[in-house]
């Protein structure tokens, strides 16, 4: 595909990297355990969503440092969602509501 030259992309070598190197707004973790369904959060410009492997999630130090969880809602006899899948219906949402058109506000 040709988003490639679209993107910006970065490595980090380690959480601690990522979250003291990046921290611009809230992180927004998507996840089976979140409490709050994804259509009732308010996004704001500058949310960074974080979502964890399809297996196995993220790790507790993730989750504890997070300022929201969110889930998609599911029928509790269904396993979740593809994460490109739960990816997409997220951003957006998160898009929809910060209705400002451009990818770099969320």
């Amino acid at each position: 595909m040709d988003y490639i030259d679209h993107l910006e992309m970065k490595r980090h070598t380690s959480w601690d990297r990522f979250a003291n190197e990046t921290r611009l707004g809230r992180l927004v973790l998507l996840t089976t355990r979140g409490s709050l369904p994804y259509l009732d959060f308010t996004f704001q410009p500058g949310d960074t969503l974080l979502l964890g492997s399809e297996s196995s999630g993220v790790t507790d130090e993730v989750a504890d440092a997070v300022d929201a969880r969110i889930r998609i809602p599911m029928k509790p006899s269904l396993r979740s969602l593809n994460v490109a899948l739960a990816a997409a219906m997220v951003l957006g949402e998160a898009l929809r509501q910060t209705a400002s058109g451009d990818t770099e506000s969320v």
